[in-house]
């Protein structure tokens, strides 16, 4: 029997994609679940064209495929059109209620004290319930998002906002504190306390802190770890920002891409399993090509940040990477042609996703089909709220 996400990701119309993405998605999971992956190519004599997609009878649907965007499903405000799936859910009053609670815990934190009501507006509560759509339980979507919200903070006071304090001379010292917010320093018990009172100074990571804690009620151990080693990555990726930011230079777009893999959504695509109220397995995760698709669609979905932040960015003031900007001054073109570009960059991620996806779920177990629908219906939410969310439209 072919899964719903196979023809989904077979070419449906979005009316379809909608539809059969929810099945998916509505689908319980048997717990646990084991593995059915077959070895990596080249294991005990057995090759597969993975990147080909699997052949013989009854595989069709599971091809990779030369999809159709659907039209009037994506764009970007400079009207050219983005390859990415619509949104499964779009439930306002669900995304208003993450939103309030999200907003009063980051009070609580102390994080964005001085701009509650623009935090407000921005509406990242609209962000998690577009981007999870198999849970309807509000206070699941708000781990989730206290766990954004963290990881936006460090950016936002450790690297990027200068009227937040942050200093790229700073920033090594500050992430290092970042990681042990969020994996736990053990100290001898002469210094314990001072890390304990510098952990609770911090509004940063106070935030980082109280997030994991309450990620941890949905969250097995394992996937509160997963969580810990992409975090880990994204504070590496922030100081080879910071460290661009010192010697004022652009990095090349191979090396900026390199750090966009990392420093992107994928700790927040990390969580779609706990969020779902099941769990993909750990070995099924770490399979390279299973990483290569979800670490794929994690790139693409912050190049969709990159296109509707420039705006933004550009009058920041401040030396600012996104794709297009780098684009254009790598190949010296205008910045309209850097978009168009940067535009073509995104859907072939978009493209290979889809691809390596089918292929990958004919093998799969039940979990890894729920799971990557899921990261289907991320790209679509995610890019939903970039659309719509005032945050870049902001002066």
């Amino acid at each position: 029997m072919v899964s719903p996400l196979a023809r989904v990701l077979a070419g449906a119309s979005a009316g379809e994609l909608v539809a059969l993405a929810a099945e998916v998605l509505a689908r319980p999971v048997p717990s646990p679940v084991p593995s059915l992956l077959p070895p990596p190519p080249g294991l005990g004599g057995v090759s597969r064209p993975w990147l080909g997609g699997p052949t013989g009878i009854g595989t069709s649907a599971a091809r990779p495929f030369r999809p159709r965007a659907a039209p009037g499903a994506a764009g970007d405000r400079s009207g050219l059109p983005l390859h990415c799936p619509p949104p499964v859910r779009d439930d306002p009053a669900l995304g208003e209620a993450v939103n309030e609670r999200l907003v009063d815990w980051a009070a609580d934190c102390g994080i964005y004290a001085d701009r509650l009501e623009k935090l407000r507006a921005a509406n990242f509560g609209r962000l998690l319930m577009l981007t999870h759509p198999d849970t309807e339980d509000p206070d699941r979507l708000l781990a989730a998002a206290k766990c954004a919200l963290a990881e936006w903070a460090v950016d936002d006071y450790y690297c990027d906002e200068e009227d937040d304090g942050a200093d790229p001379e700073l920033a090594g010292a500050r992430l290092l504190l970042a990681n042990a917010a969020v994996d736990p320093a053990h100290l001898p018990l002469r210094y314990a306390p001072r890390l304990e009172r510098g952990m609770r100074e911090d509004p940063v990571l106070v935030a980082l802190r109280t997030a994991l804690e309450h990620l941890a009620r949905y969250a097995t151990p394992q996937q509160v770890a997963r969580l810990k080693h992409e975090l880990a990555a994204i504070f590496v990726a922030f100081g080879a920002e910071a460290a661009w930011r010192m010697a004022g230079e652009l990095p090349p777009v191979w090396q900026y891409l390199v750090n966009r893999q990392p420093n992107s959504f994928l700790p927040c695509i990390a969580l779609i399993d706990p969020v779902g109220g099941y769990q993909l397995p750990a070995a099924e995760y770490a399979d390279p090509r299973i990483r290569r698709a979800v670490t794929t669609a994690s790139l693409a979905s912050v190049l969709v940040n990159d296109l509707y932040s420039m705006a933004k960015e550009s009058r920041s003031g401040t030396l600012d990477f996104n794709l297009p900007t780098l684009i254009a001054a790598e190949d010296g073109c205008s910045l309209e042609e850097a978009v168009r570009r940067s535009v073509e960059v995104h859907d072939e991620l978009v493209r290979t996703f889809e691809a390596e996806a089918a292929a990958l779920l004919p093998a799969g177990s039940p979990a890894l089909a729920r799971y990557l629908a899921g990261v289907y219906a991320w790209l679509g939410g995610n890019h939903e709220w970039h659309r719509t969310s005032p945050k870049y439209r902001e002066d």
